[in-house]
């Protein structure tokens, strides 16, 4: 039920028109009283309407899309995606509607900001984009802001990341995902469809989640397909170059390695440690400064794993600067398949998400124009694009 402005009086212990004039700002206002009625307003997440102030039941032909960083690759091609099936529909059958880009830094304060100026201008739509933080406070308020704009009408798709009822590691999981979408049998295996081939994304879970929508990404299948891939060329030494650690991405992508390690044996869990270097980010930098810490702990390291096509590259620029060659002594991987992975030299091996499509899906669940699918989640099929960056081991590594 949405939160009134006689709520926010009864908690504030003055009237209703003394709410209004503090938030209208016309009126002087005592300011302990002024504080009192804020404090209120933030606590129950009160929103002001906004341009549609006058139409308490109507929608704007707003559709915003949050992302953590509009310069990288991956969030501009699903971006563009999601924006293309609104322009798409101009002058077809489909809705039109005016795409707004919330940029916010990775921050999840930044996130919740954006999703409550969203909520005052009566979005239509939101699609968040990327991992989420595992951040047990944060994740709860989100949880609840998204599932308030999804009762009030306003269509919320999350797009490449996991749904709002899956555990985060603060609050326990298993070494793999429980669903057997994500999980899987080995690398070759095919997720299931409950509705036949949607063409890169299949459908999967039942259940309700609170009108929230999914398209999400197998980075825990992905991760294990490639180290399984570098596990059979001969690779025992391989490291790791991961992202943040606290984005699902980032748990996501480490445990499919670590469980391709633990199933081929050999490697303990401090080794695996030892051979995982967080750099912080997904940038080039990150990559470049965490291969040079990862070559200092372990210089017999064959392989790297990073935790995306763009840390590949810091990758790659740091064994260069050792007089280290790639893949002749040490093979590099990345993931996500961005345009530019197969123009590097050598070409990247890496794991291919379908960004257009998965961004394309999200876009016609947000305006409506594509059924919800079963449970209301669908997997995005991977796929790996093995090129010149990786090769057996040097004789002797």
């Amino acid at each position: 039920m949405a939160v009134t402005l006689a709520d926010v009086a009864a908690r504030a212990g003055v009237s209703s028109a003394t709410v209004s004039r503090v938030l209208s700002g016309n009126y002087p206002v005592a300011g302990a009283t002024r504080s009192r009625v804020l404090r209120a307003v933030d606590e129950l997440e009160y929103v002001v309407n906004g341009p549609a102030s006058s139409l308490a039941a109507a929608s704007s032909d707003l559709l915003g899309i949050l992302v953590n960083d509009i310069a990288d690759p991956f969030f501009g091609i699903i971006a563009g995606a999601v924006q293309g099936e609104l322009e798409g529909r101009a002058d077809g059958p489909g809705p039109r509607k005016l795409a707004v880009v919330c940029n916010t830094g990775g921050s999840p304060e930044r996130e919740l900001t954006y999703l409550t100026l969203l909520q005052r201008q009566r979005a239509a739509a939101i699609v968040l984009t990327g991992g989420a933080v595992e951040d047990p406070q944060h994740s709860a308020a989100l949880t609840t802001r998204l599932r308030r704009l999804a009762a009030g009408g306003t269509r919320i798709v999350l797009c490449g990341r996991p749904p709002l009822d899956e555990p985060t590691a603060a609050t326990g999981t298993g070494a793999q995902p429980s669903d057997p979408q994500l999980s899987g049998p080995a690398s070759s295996a095919k997720p299931r469809s409950a509705a036949g081939d949607r063409g890169p994304l299949s459908a999967a879970h039942d259940g309700t989640r609170g009108g929230v929508l999914t398209v999400a990404f197998d980075n825990y299948g992905g991760a294990r397909e490639l180290t399984e891939h570098l596990l059979a060329l001969g690779h025992r030494h391989i490291g790791y170059v991961a992202g943040p650690a606290e984005r699902t991405t980032t748990r996501h992508r480490l445990e499919g390695h670590r469980a391709a390690l633990a199933a081929h044996g050999g490697v303990t869990a401090d080794r695996a440690e030892q051979l995982t270097v967080h750099g912080g980010g997904y940038d080039r930098s990150c990559g470049y400064q965490g291969a040079r810490e990862l070559l200092r702990r372990a210089p017999e390291t064959t392989a790297v794993l990073a935790a995306n096509d763009t840390v590949a590259l810091g990758v790659c620029a740091a064994l260069r600067e050792m007089g280290l060659r790639v893949p002749q002594d040490v093979s590099v991987a990345g993931y996500d398949d961005l345009p530019f992975s197969v123009d590097t030299s050598p070409a990247l091996t890496t794991v291919r998400l379908p960004l257009q499509e998965a961004g394309a899906r999200a876009g016609q669940l947000a305006l409506g124009t594509l059924a919800p699918p079963p449970g209301g989640m669908a997997t995005v099929r991977h796929e790996l694009r093995l090129r010149a960056s990786t090769a057996p081991p040097r004789a002797g590594g």
